[in-house]
C-alpha cells in the first residue's frame, strides 16, 4: 500500500475536513475508536451508526483530495491496526466490562484490564491527559462528562463504573450547603450516571481529606446518596500506597466500593486487601545518571544555599515547601501532587551525583505503579506531565482492590 492512502484517526482533526463536514461534533475520534475497540463484542452497535457515518466521511474526503480509491472497510483496518497496536491491549478473553470515568491517564484501566475487565467508555476532558491516555490505550476519550451529549453515549451493559472524581467542587458545595445539594458538583453527574445505568459494583477514589471535609457533612452525603437513594451498599477505607501496593509512595487516599444489592446478594463478602510488606525502595525507582539539565537547581536560584545546606543525604527523598525544604523520613517518596511541575508547596526533591534536581516525569509515573518498560509518554510539557502522575491513581493498588471486587462479582 503507498503512503499516501493510509489513514489515520488524526486526520479528523484537519480543518479542511472539519470545514467539509455538516456538523461540528467533536467526539468523533472517540466515537471512532471506541467503535474500533467494540470490534468484536456486541458493544460495538452501540456506536456502529455513527462511527460508520464519520468513517465514511473521512474516506470521501481522502479520495476527493487525493485522488484515492479507498474503502471503508479498508479504511476500517487500517484504523484498527492504528488503536490496538498500543502497550496496554484489551484482554482477549475478557470476563467483565467497566467504564473509565474521569480517566486521566488510565490508572484504572491498566489494573483492571490485568485482571480480565474490558474497558467499553472511557471520559476524560483534559487535552494533554488525552494524548497519554490514546498513545497507550489507543482510544480517544469521550470529553466533558457534564454535558449530555457526552453521557450519551456510554452504552448500558457493563458491571463497574470507575472513577477517580476530582474534589474540587466540594469546597463551593459543602461550604455553603453542607453538599445536601450536589447540583453543580461533579459527584451530581456520576449520582446520574449511576441511576441511570445501575451497574453492579461502583469503585471510586478519592483525596484522603474528603471523609473530613466540612465536618464529614460531605462524606456522609455522598454515603446516604449511593446507599439511601440509589440503592448501593458502600464499602470505605483509606489505604496508602506504600503499605498496600507495595509501591515506595507515601500516598493516603480514600476508596468507596458500592454494589448493586440486588445484583450483588454477596456484597457482604467484599474486603479490601490486607497490608503487604514493602520491599521495594526509592531506588528501584530513581534513574541513574545525569537527568535534564532543566531538571536541576543552579547556583544562582534564591533558595539554592538553604537546599544545599538541608540536603545532605542521596538515600532519601527532600520535600520542597514553597520557601523551605525537609526531609522525608519515612525513606519513600512524598505525596506526589498535581502542581509539582508548578512551584506548589510539596515538590519532591533529590540529591544525586550531578546536583540537586526534580524528579522526572518518568519517576512520577513509576512512583503510582505504572509499568515503564511499556507506558509511553507522550511529547509535551513537563509540567502536564507532573500533573497527569500528581492526579493519577497508584494502578497496583488499585489492581488489588479491584482483586477483592472481582472476587465477590465473579465467585
Amino acid at each position: 500500500m503507498k503512503m499516501k492512502e493510509q489513514i489515520s484517526i488524526e486526520e479528523f482533526d484537519e480543518k479542511k475536513f472539519k470545514s467539509r463536514t455538516s456538523e461540528i461534533d467533536d467526539e468523533k475520534k472517540a466515537v471512532v475508536t471506541h467503535y474500533l475497540h467494540n470490534m468484536h463484542n456486541g458493544v460495538k452497535k452501540h456506536y456502529e451508526k455513527e462511527a460508520k457515518k464519520y468513517l465514511n466521511e473521512i474516506v470521501e474526503y481522502k479520495n476527493e483530495e487525493e485522488n484515492l480509491n479507498m474503502v471503508s472497510d479498508s479504511a476500517i483496518q487500517q484504523l484498527l491496526y492504528e488503536v490496538e497496536n498500543v502497550p496496554f491491549t484489551t484482554p482477549q478473553n475478557y470476563t467483565f466490562k467497566f467504564i473509565d470515568l474521569f480517566a486521566g491517564i488510565g490508572g484504572f484501566r491498566i489494573a483492571l484490564q490485568n485482571i480480565g475487565g474490558k474497558c467499553v467508555y472511557t471520559s476524560e476532558w483534559n487535552v494533554d491527559s488525552q494524548k497519554t491516555y490514546r498513545a497507550n490505550f489507543g482510544e480517544i476519550p469521550f470529553g466533558d462528562i457534564t454535558k449530555k451529549s457526552v453521557k450519551n453515549y456510554i452504552p448500558d451493559d457493563f458491571d463497574i463504573l470507575c472513577a477517580g472524581f476530582p474534589c474540587q467542587a466540594f469546597s463551593i458545595a459543602g461550604n455553603r450547603k453542607g453538599f445536601q445539594d450536589t447540583r453543580g458538583t461533579l459527584f451530581f453527574d456520576l449520582e446520574k450516571i449511576i441511576e441511570t445505568k445501575r451497574p453492579k459494583v461502583i469503585f471510586l477514589e478519592n483525596v484522603k481529606n474528603l471523609v473530613s471535609h466540612d465536618k464529614g457533612k460531605t462524606f456522609k452525603v455522598i454515603l446516604e446518596i449511593l446507599e439511601e437513594k440509589l440503592g448501593y451498599k458502600a464499602y470505605t477505607k483509606i489505604l496508602n500506597s506504600s503499605t498496600h501496593a507495595n509501591v515506595p509512595q507515601n500516598r493516603e487516599r480514600i476508596f468507596i466500593v458500592a454494589f448493586d444489592t440486588v445484583q450483588v446478594e454477596n456484597h457482604a463478602d467484599f474486603k479490601f486487601p490486607e497490608p503487604i510488606p514493602l520491599t521495594k525502595t526509592i531506588h528501584d525507582i530513581l534513574e541513574k545518571g545525569k537527568q535534564a539539565d532543566n531538571l536541576y537547581y543552579k547556583k544562582d536560584h534564591q533558595y539554592y544555599p538553604e537546599l544545599k545546606k538541608t540536603m545532605t543525604s542521596k538515600d532519601t527523598i527532600y520535600q520542597w515547601r514553597r520557601v523551605y525544604v525537609r526531609e522525608n523520613k519515612s525513606q519513600v517518596c512524598p505525596t506526589l501532587t498535581a502542581n509539582m511541575g508548578t512551584g506548589g508547596h510539596n515538590v519532591p526533591l533529590i540529591l544525586d551525583d550531578y546536583g540537586i534536581r526534580k524528579l522526572t516525569p518518568k519517576e512520577c509515573f513509576a512512583f503510582q505503579g505504572y509499568p515503564m518498560d511499556k507506558f509511553i509518554i507522550p511529547n509535551i510539557a513537563n509540567s502536564k506531565l507532573y500533573m497527569q502522575a500528581g492526579n493519577s491513581v497508584t494502578t497496583p493498588l488499585i489492581e488489588r482492590i479491584s482483586t477483592e471486587i472481582i472476587k465477590v462479582l465473579l465467585p
